[in-house]
């Protein structure tokens, strides 16, 4: 399974050299088999008889780390959707970017955010799927920016990582405490004592880490910003992040955790409220955007909503719907987003203000877009598999939990309003976006180039996604006994058995809820220009975004001022700073653990030769210090190396001793080397001030050092390694001299890896000296 997940990040490695060829065939059929080997490898596990598979590959199992892979119902889902709308969007792009474009950057990246969006599914380790977490949002930074001569792609790359980032990191918290309520690392293990971590007090804390870094990766209000301005991304980009994995990466990391957190009623509350407040707030925006992909971008996130609070929910009915309208929404909503791309391809604009008519113009573009639209209304017809989970979700928030709390029993009250409501605005803006678009009249002179149908490549992509859409809506229960049953069950922690219908009676409530749906929806659709100006009160000036930007401008301000204070040039300033945090922080630690042990009860006696060799390396440093010139400076140091080295000798260790007097030696040379630019030492006029803190530092810094040295003979609180050093030099690296084998053989990588430093040193030192004199300096 593992190599599912580093497949897509091998191949990015070669990437670079098959774009080399672009120009006699594009990049992305090289790619495209990478994505399609994967769906066809996962697509085996469907079926009825489906049991969760585990695989696990030490990585540091001394810190409970490895690399644990788990394949479930869940899982599942999520890497089907990842690799096969993967495989389309990259067979879409072929056809959608230019050959002229950077495609070596652009597949490399893709690659990438495969491998971490199928490594957060799989990972059964909380530190490993964290790992995956940020590689998404790096490799989505990259891709959103992937046009990085716009501003406008740079700024919606930058806040779309500073907030996904953010939530990372509080996600990280969060899985570090239930790693420490738990005992372990792994996500099933935790789902087997949800009981546990349940009855801990640091329980709810780590439910909100967890909870802000979901709520910030699926664009849950107010952190919904971010993916509206991610639409500056090329549109397989978006069609592939923004509406079938990466922003549903949120939504995998409630579904995986929902058995751990379900039964606590704060849950319901947080998750449900945040849900419900995005699917309103998010469809009443869309129908104020003019951009293509920014309508889809706030159905996107109206979506993202309803699911979220389907799984907020907890009920085995809602849990069913939330799973089934994560398939549901990849399909329908990737497939508009193409045709949005396919639109701006054709036209040049994607302002709805300028389309209109373009179902002349591009009919079978209009037919997608018309069977993508419906479905995504909710709009009751059996060959449409938006319906089925809308209807389900209406049904959801009926059958609410019961025994709740004030709070929870008025939020359960009120969500089957909110859900009509926020549904109203999401027919509102499906039709908005089909008829602003294919409908009306024709403004073919406000369009930079003359309609005309896509190309077949480019319509292959939404053709079969839409296909999708009408075989799920045919038949509904096919899919949900290979895979879908198997998610909601791994989701809900039992079993589920539920066969989805398309007609329940005309006295059913959820029906009922839909031709309000629907009836509303159209006067709203039909009368939009009449109450377009409600937007000039709700929101008006108001705007989260302004709130974002006040936020990294003050960031800015303040961070350059910090910066202006101690990048002052002053190599005295930067050494006081290090030194200083370094001794507070290391000092304050000791101090505050008792590491400062004192012990000389079991030193060996100090012979005469060695007190006088000490005593020269103290008069070396002390005279080097006051020396008046550099030649003199530089000998008294090397007075102070040598003496090292003679201490060596006398512990009998030749072996340091060589190694020091070649140091000393080279060291020294050097510094004669460079004596012709040494600047004239000066005696330097330094207030009191300055002279009492550089004494400080240097004197506090140095005692503690010595303490530390002192403390660590001292101290027993490790047993001794050189025990096993001296027993196993011989049996393992061959050779009675320890010091050698340690360095060759048990730690032979940190000394290649020392040496290669030293040639890269040697390099550059050669190189610079080389480019000067081929300048003709001195």
């Amino acid at each position: 399974m593992i190599f599912t997940v580093l497949i897509p990040l091998l191949l990015a490695c070669f990437i670079p050299f098959i774009s080399r060829f672009k120009q006699k065939i594009h990049t992305g059929v090289f790619v495209f088999f990478v994505p399609f080997a994967i769906f066809l490898y996962f697509i085996q596990f469907t079926g009825t008889g489906f049991e969760s598979i585990q695989h696990t590959y030490n990585w540091i199992p001394s810190l409970g780390i490895n690399l644990d892979f788990h394949l479930d119902g869940l899982s599942l889902l999520f890497a089907l959707l990842i690799s096969g709308i993967g495989a389309l969007v990259v067979l879409y792009s072929i056809y959608y970017l230019d050959r002229s474009e950077n495609l070596g950057h652009f597949y490399v990246y893709l690659l990438m955010f495969m491998s971490a969006m199928l490594g957060i599914v799989l990972s059964d380790n909380v530190f490993v799927l964290y790992t995956f977490w940020e590689l998404t949002s790096i490799s989505s930074f990259l891709l959103i920016g992937y046009w990085h001569f716009k501003e406008k792609s740079r700024y919606g790359a930058l806040k779309s990582m500073m907030i996904t980032i953010f939530g990372g990191l509080s996600m990280f918290g969060g899985f570090i405490l239930l790693s420490v309520i738990s005992g372990t690392t792994s996500i099933q293990v935790m789902i087997a004592n949800a009981d546990m971590i349940l009855n801990h007090p640091y329980m709810p804390l780590a439910l909100g880490f967890i909870l802000l870094g979901a709520f910030t990766k699926s664009a849950q209000f107010p952190f919904h910003i971010w993916l509206p301005d991610a639409m500056e991304a090329p549109t397989p980009v978006s069609a592939y992040l923004h509406s079938a994995t990466m922003v549903k990466a949120g939504l995998y990391l409630v579904a995986r955790f929902s058995p751990v957190f379900a039964d606590f009623e704060w849950f319901f509350i947080i998750v449900s409220l945040a849900g419900i407040i995005t699917l309103c707030w998010a469809s009443y925006m869309a129908v104020h955007q003019t951009d293509l992909k920014a309508i889809l971008a706030f159905s996107t996130v109206s979506q993202l909503g309803m699911i979220m609070a389907m799984l907020g929910f907890g009920t085995k009915a809602a849990v069913f719907a939330a799973v089934f309208h994560i398939l549901n929404h990849a399909t329908f909503k990737g497939s508009l987003f193409m045709v949005a791309g396919t639109v701006d391809h054709e036209t040049g604009t994607r302002d709805i203000r300028k389309l209109g008519g373009l179902f002349t113009f591009m009919p079978i573009t209009a037919t997608l877009a018309l069977f993508g639209t419906f479905s995504m209304a909710g709009i009751p017809l059996p060959f449409l598999n938006g319906f089925y989970s809308k209807e389900l979700f209406f049904d959801s928030t009926l059958d609410l939990r019961e025994g709740m709390n004030a709070t929870a029993s008025f939020l359960a009250e009120a969500i089957p309003y909110l859900a009509v409501f926020g549904s109203i605005f999401t027919f509102v803006y499906s039709l908005y976006f089909l008829f602003g678009t294919f409908g009306g009249k024709t403004q073919v002179d406000k369009l930079a180039k003359k309609p005309h149908e896509a190309p077949f490549g480019m319509l292959i992509s939404p053709a079969i996604l839409v296909l999708g859409v009408i075989l799920i809506g045919l038949f509904p229960n096919a899919f949900n006994g290979t895979f879908i049953a198997h998610a909601a069950e791994a989701v809900y922690g039992g079993d589920i058995v539920k066969d989805i219908h398309f007609w329940h009676g005309w006295d059913s409530t959820a029906f009922q809820m839909s031709l309000a749906v629907v009836g509303l929806g159209a006067i709203l659709a039909v009368t939009r220009t009449k109450w377009n100006g409600v937007y000039q009160v709700l929101p008006g000036t108001w705007s989260v975004n302004k709130v974002y930007n006040s936020f990294m401008e003050k960031l800015d301000i303040y961070s350059r001022k910090m910066t202006t204070f101690y990048m002052t040039g002053s190599l005295r300033l930067y050494m006081a700073l290090i030194l200083s945090t370094i001794l507070i922080v290391t000092a304050g630690f000791m101090l505050a653990t008792n590491g400062f042990t004192i012990d000389f009860s079991n030193l060996a006696p100090v012979s005469i030769i060695e007190v006088a060799v000490v005593l020269v390396i103290i008069a070396a440093a002390i005279g080097t210090v006051f020396a008046k010139k550099n030649l003199a400076a530089i000998l008294i140091v090397g007075v102070a190396g040598y003496g090292v080295a003679l201490l060596f000798v006398i512990y009998r260790a030749p072996d340091l001793a060589l190694t020091q007097l070649v140091v000393e030696t080279v060291s020294v040379a050097l510094f004669l080397l460079c004596f012709y630019h040494l600047p004239n030492l000066k005696k330097r006029n330094d207030p009191l001030r300055t002279k009492m803190t550089n004494a400080i530092i240097s004197v506090g810094f140095g005692a503690m050092v010595t303490l530390i040295g002192i403390s660590a003979h001292s101290s027993d609180w490790f047993g001794t390694i050189s025990d096993y050093f001296l027993e196993t030099s011989y049996k393992l690296g061959g050779g009675n001299n320890v010091v050698n084998v340690i360095l060759v053989d048990m730690r032979g990588l940190d000394t290649l890896f020392e040496i290669a430093v030293l040639g890269i040193a040697a390099l550059a030192i050669y190189t610079l000296i080389k480019f000067k004199t081929d300048k003709g300096g001195k």
